[in-house]
């Protein structure tokens, strides 16, 4: 049956790319993986394979790759995406000597794929599962580790007519999960090579701290000011905190949208009444005097959140929440919306009190109002996400004394 699918999904992505620019970029980009690894390996040379579906599942790998890249020179790194919202910002990436799309999960095109790469190992990162990649690493007795994946008790693994492809789990040398459920869950099944370490985004987000951009503009903006920061906000996000902010002026306001097209930056404008200024059109001067300033350009948010005392971090009233630990890394308490259950970090940081789920305008008010009243409680709810990250650290480090290479 897998097969069946993969191939009915593989004519679907084909009539999809006729209509939809990203899938059309997807399906070309695979269409030359071949071309290019016949181009670009040495068979000279060993190849560890990392696969990232796309760029939040990069992120959650790249410490790894990093230090594998620092620590073991000697090996070259292939990084394969799934989505072209990772290859497309990360096809240049310094730390990788090859860059592509992972062609669909054919038997012929794993097949193919791995005689030209012939990979020493491979990593997949959190949620892939390629059912033909891997039972051909596994027959070739390549070593294949699970990072900072996570399983549930939903998942189709664990119901009677999921255990065929179940077997898929079977082909992995070790799993590195990020809970106790997740071993629960694996031994169930009669997996035993399974070890908690952690989610290495932990690592990332620490990562990212150190070398945080400074941002003149940004900090003409605060000026000493008090300054609550929105981070990957949708239209149902801002139509909760806009409001608020419109009556307290005593606080600036940063918005960083997750779309940034130009009608979606003026329905913000439209909604404020706030003097307001655009991060790539004003200078630090006009900057200072302004009230709300609008990040109009991606690649900032994860530094912005430093000039903030509070953050909300937005998809809460969408599909879901965006990243919280890139806020919450910098000792601010993060705000979000109803829609955060499968995300664990966002339970977690509810529970020690530094995450706070909001569900209307009235509740995030009350929250607000509190932040801005009560400096002790703002001030303890920050230190408390800070904590949070800082303890959580480590995944990378553990996995790497527990593979071999």
């Amino acid at each position: 049956m897998y097969q069946v699918a993969i191939y009915l999904y593989l004519c679907g992505v084909a009539v999809a790319s006729i209509f939809s620019k990203k899938v059309r970029k997807m399906w070309k980009g695979e269409r030359q993986t071949l071309d290019i690894l016949k181009s670009k390996v040495n068979p000279n040379h060993q190849y560890i394979w990392f696969h990232a579906a796309s760029l939040g599942e990069f992120e959650q790998g790249r410490p790894l790759i990093e230090r594998i890249r620092a620590d073991y020179p000697e090996y070259k790194i292939l990084l394969t995406f799934f989505s072209p919202s990772g290859y497309e910002v990360r096809k240049n990436y310094e730390h990788a000597d090859i860059v592509c799309y992972l062609p669909i999960d054919t038997i012929r095109n794993a097949r193919r794929f791995l005689r030209t790469v012939r990979p020493c190992m491979a990593f997949f990162i959190k949620y892939e599962f390629w059912y033909n990649y891997l039972h051909i690493l596994k027959h070739r007795n390549v070593p294949v580790y699970s990072v900072s994946s996570i399983f549930r008790e939903n998942q189709i693994f664990f119901h009677w007519y999921g255990m065929g492809y179940g077997h898929v789990l079977k082909c992995f040398t070790h799993f590195f999960v990020q809970n106790h459920q997740s071993v629960e869950l694996l031994n169930r099944l009669g997996i035993r090579k399974v070890d908690v370490v952690g989610d290495t985004r932990f690592d990332r987000v620490l990562q990212i701290k150190e070398l945080a951009k400074q941002l003149p503009i940004v900090e003409a903006f605060k000026d000493g000011r008090k300054v609550f920061v929105a981070g990957s906000s949708w239209e149902p996000d801002e139509d909760i905190f806009i409001p608020f902010m419109n009556e307290h002026r005593d606080w600036k306001l940063i918005i960083a949208p997750h779309v940034i097209a130009e009608s979606h930056l003026k329905t913000i404008e439209q909604k404020l009444q706030l003097r307001t200024v655009r991060y790539t059109q004003t200078t630090p001067e006009e900057a200072r005097d302004a009230q709300c300033l609008i990040i109009d350009c991606f690649g900032l948010l994860s530094s912005v959140y430093h000039y903030g005392e509070v953050a909300y971090v937005g998809g809460g009233f969408g599909a879901g929440i965006h990243n919280v630990l890139e806020a919450a890394v910098w000792g601010i308490p993060v705000i979000f919306g109803p829609n955060n259950q499968r995300f664990q970090e966002a339970q977690q940081l509810k529970r020690v009190h530094a995450g706070i789920e909001i569900t209307d305008r009235s509740s995030f008010a009350s929250v607000m109002s509190q932040f801005m009243t009560r400096p002790d409680v703002l001030q303890q709810c920050g230190q408390a996400a800070e904590t949070f990250v800082v303890e959580r650290a480590g995944a990378t480090e553990k996995i790497l004394k527990l593979i071999k290479i």
